[in-house]
């Protein structure tokens, strides 16, 4: 448990302590959001490193572009581009950080497997089909759109 957490856990007992003599329901209440803070600040501590790496084709279909949306730094990334027997290794890419790896020519359909760790070398591993006729996939698009999508 870092130091943040043990500072809100222990003025948190301490208020739910002082609110005991007042009302015993204050005091409840109080200790209810107490837990409900600490499970957050715990859960919030899980995801403190965790980088993210996606492949995608650029526009022209003559490179892909990876990029790391994670919240840490990603480090030794080995890109595999599988029918195309074409691999190529990163020493890092920072939280926010985008690489591009050029192609003499227009590419059709790749599968890209990607593996990489953490800073603590905790080993992901992440696959992609790329294509340059699909659209890419777009988390945020409705089922069934109501209005005008974008």
């Amino acid at each position: 448990m870092n130091r943040e957490t043990q500072v809100v856990l222990v003025s948190g007992l301490l208020v739910t302590c002082i609110l005991w003599f007042f009302s015993t329901y204050a005091a409840a209440i109080a200790f209810v959001v107490l837990v409900a803070i600490v499970m957050s600040l715990a859960i919030m501590q899980d995801s403190a490193s965790l980088p993210d790496i996606v492949a995608d084709l650029r526009q022209d279909a003559k490179a892909v572009i990876v990029r790391n949306p994670g919240n840490a730094d990603a480090r030794n990334i080995h890109v595999a581009l599988v029918p195309l027997n074409i691999e190529f290794d990163l020493p890092s890419l920072p939280a926010d950080g985008s690489y591009e790896y050029a192609f003499g020519t227009m590419i059709g359909e790749v599968k890209a497997v990607i593996t990489f760790e953490n800073d603590k070398g905790d080993g992901f591993t992440r696959s992609y089909q790329l294509s340059s006729s699909k659209e890419p996939f777009e988390p945020l698009k409705p089922m069934i759109p109501l209005f005008h999508w974008k």
